[in-house]
């Protein structure tokens, strides 16, 4: 046992280094005391529980250590010391962190699914924008080609309305033409009709006076 404890005694030595900003734990499970003094006896000031984290100070040659704790500073023996958490300490850490992950994880599997809902849903509308945009862009198509359409009716239109104009000048020239050829046809009816009424008339008063001498 003793050898043990100088075993312990060397290890600590040879690993602790007098530092203010050193940090070392209680290793025993049990409420070890802090002591006014390198001494066992009624010097004790506080008893401190396994794991607690302690300020070391310094450490001597005869297996003490100066700790302070919060603002108490006192001895406490060295083998009782460790640069590390004792092992419940960290079980302890490593639980507290494994629920921590495990709250994280749940957290994030919720959000993840949340997410997913909303891509989910972000993708329908996509698709939906796709077959609205394919629809769009065939109205479009549609109309431009009624708008092409209708650029060609008006076209033909108005070429139409131009022969249609052309065809009632060509029209009225006609019926220009044959009130002209009508009202020559009538005077010339006319006019044969008074030759013939003269030369009748002439034969009519002539021959009677033929006959008339034939007589006498």
């Amino acid at each position: 046992m003793k050898r043990l404890k100088i075993l312990a005694f060397v290890l600590i030595t040879l690993t602790f280094k007098v530092s203010a900003e050193s940090f070392v734990y209680i290793t025993d499970q049990l409420d070890l005391p802090i002591r006014s003094d390198k001494n066992f006896g009624n010097n004790i000031i506080r008893l401190l529980p396994s794991g607690t984290e302690l300020s070391l100070l310094q450490s001597t040659e005869d297996g003490w250590a100066q700790i302070q704790f919060d603002d108490t500073i006192g001895w406490i023996k060295s083998f009782y010391l460790s640069p590390d958490p004792s092992a419940r300490e960290k079980l302890k850490k490593l639980t507290r962190t494994n629920n921590a992950n495990k709250l994280l994880i749940t957290k994030l599997t919720s959000e993840k699914e949340e997410l997913e809902k909303q891509l989910l849903s972000i993708k329908e509308e996509n698709s939906d924008l796709v077959v609205q945009r394919s629809k769009s862009q065939a109205e479009k198509e549609h109309i431009e080609q009624i708008y092409q359409d209708a650029l060609k009716l008006e076209h033909e239109n108005e070429k139409l309305i131009q022969e249609k104009l052309q065809l009632k000048a060509e029209l009225q020239l006609a019926e220009n033409n044959t009130q002209i050829q009508k009202d020559t046809s009538s005077r010339n009816w006319f006019i044969v009709g008074a030759i013939v009424l003269f030369f009748g008339m002439m034969i009519g008063f002539i021959v009677p006076n033929l006959l008339n001498r034939r007589r006498f």
